[in-house]
């Protein structure tokens, strides 16, 4: 019997905004608020950085609104989950205070050090270790480029969190991170699910500065007194690992068993299979990490900016219209764009190019190309990124039946439509389209017991709303213009490098 009177909340800690989400013991969202984050800081090309001290301020905000709105007693909710971006550098001192701006997943400036630790271990060494290239968007090379670059930071550094798991400390007191999170960090033995000392002695750094592992149901700590007299939370209350966004929004999506893909289309875009083993890519070019499935894993290829590069359009070339409107323009231009492509490497590229100097623009435009040209262009660029992505797991022999959308993109039928005429798959949208804020709910509920594993939390709660089938003229058209897009890159990367 379904006892009314619990409830269990996740919390996501994202890029734009923290958002907490409350659901029942039936899996129904009750209630859900988001508290705005600060805009990155890019003080140079490529740089990102946040203040983990604001992630706090709005977790606070998020956690006391949804309580507020939903009318729940902090007693009647029985666990919290989170998840939260990926990669971020958050460093604490030996009062653990944050000592500078969290470096954060798009961040690009540690080439150099990416080029160090490979010299350094060897790139065969390092996939042994830990099942993946390092790539400057990890956590690891932002850590080094610290060290290197700033040693009055480094020498007082005590503590190293991801963004979710520095939350996690303000709520609990503890130390702890998960394992699909800590796969980002290019510091985890993905295939043993544990931390790697053949990257953390073979690069001199201190074991003891790196967070408590767990799988992500498991109970990491409870609410503090300070925390519950902040959040309206209860004290004692359990939290529980949670995840990484993306393998927090599989989990919301239902990406737990085989044959099903997911596509995220947030400030960056994911696309997310479940795997029974840990699979990787020779060449690095899809990421291999721990999934929020106990003893489970998951391929990801990722596009840097996705709904980046509608935020970006909407900023600097039309600030007084809503992303609604401009994906109505879009849908006033023809399939294909009139032979006008978007490349969406507006802070570098991971999938397929693991190239952090990549740059974005349109290619092909012309005097006959009106404003909805370049937004629908931006579109079916992001789309063709994430087919780069798609492809690559199918190729590793991960079957992929369908998509199932999520993310602010996909909350539009235009934006999905093109995806399933792009991967000439269907493309499926959830009943419920909270992604990562509402795996970690799922995620909180396991850990105290509603369900026995994560497959089952899925099974019982997720359903799928609607099928796009894709359209055979608009995927003829897409298909031609993919082979275009994948062109581009190659022909313009030795031009790129050159400036």
């Amino acid at each position: 019997m379904i006892d009314v009177n619990m409830y269990w909340l996740g919390i996501d800690i994202g890029t734009g905004g923290t958002r907490a989400l409350l659901i029942d013991a039936a899996g129904r969202e009750v209630a859900a608020v988001t508290a705005p984050h600060e805009e990155m800081q890019m003080e140079h090309p490529l740089w990102a950085e946040q203040r983990p001290e604001n992630w706090v301020d709005a977790a606070g905000i998020a956690i006391r609104g949804v309580i507020a709105e939903s009318g729940v007693r902090g007693q009647d909710i029985r666990a919290v989950g989170l998840s939260g971006q990926m990669h971020g550098l958050v460093i604490l001192d030996s009062s653990n205070a944050v000592i500078r701006a969290s470096l954060i997943w798009c961040d690009q400036r540690s080439q150099p050090q990416v080029d160090s630790i490979n010299r350094k271990l060897g790139t065969e060494e390092i996939l042994k270790a830990i099942a993946n290239p390092v790539l400057t968007g990890f956590t690891l090379p932002k850590l080094l480029w610290v060290r290197d670059n700033e040693p009055h930071h480094f020498e007082r550094v005590r503590r190293v969190l991801l963004p979710k798991d520095y939350v996690r400390h303000w709520l609990t007191g503890e130390f702890a991170t998960d394992v699909s999170d800590a796969s980002g960090t290019a510091l985890l033995d993905v295939v043993r699910r544990r931390w790697s000392l053949e990257m953390i002695d073979g690069l001199g750094l201190d074991r003891a500065i790196l967070p408590a592992l767990y799988e992500s149901s498991d109970i990491t700590g409870t609410i503090s007194m300070q925390a519950a007299e902040l959040t309206g939370l209860a004290a004692g209350t359990p939290v529980v690992g949670g995840a990484g966004d993306q393998a927090a929004s599989a989990v919301g999506n239902g990406i737990v068993e085989p044959g099903i893909a997911s596509c995220t289309l947030g400030t960056s875009g994911v696309v997310f299979a479940h795997t029974d083993t840990p699979s990787w890519d020779p060449e690095g070019r899809v990421h291999t990490f721990c999934h929020a499935v106990r003893n489970k894993w998951h391929v990801m290829g990722v596009t840097q900016g996705a709904g980046l590069s509608l935020q970006w359009f909407r900023n600097q070339l039309a600030p007084d219209s809503s992303y609604d409107q401009l994906m109505d323009e879009a849908a006033n231009a023809p399939a294909g764009s009139q032979g006008l492509f978007w490349l969406p490497y507006l802070m570098g590229e991971r999938t397929p190019h693991l190239d952090a100097r990549a740059r974005g623009g349109w290619i092909g435009l012309t005097a006959k190309h009106a404003r909805a040209d370049l937004i629908r262009a931006l579109v079916e660029g992001v789309s063709y990124s994430q087919k780069d992505c798609l492809e690559i797991i199918e190729k590793l022999g991960v079957g992929v039946s369908v998509v199932r959308a999520s993310g602010g993109g996909a909350r539009s039928p235009f934006w999905r439509q093109i995806l399933a005429d792009v991967f000439s798959k269907p493309v499926a949208r959830l009943t419920t389209q909270e992604g990562s804020a509402y795996g970690s709910a799922l995620l909180a509920m396991v850990g105290t017991g509603e369900f026995a594993n994560v497959p089952e939390a899925c099974a019982a709660t997720i359903r799928e709303a609607e099928r796009l089938l894709p359209c055979p003229a608009e995927s003829a058209i897409y298909a031609s213009g993919y082979e275009t897009y994948r062109a581009l890159y190659p022909a313009l990367q030795p031009l790129i490098w050159r400036s």
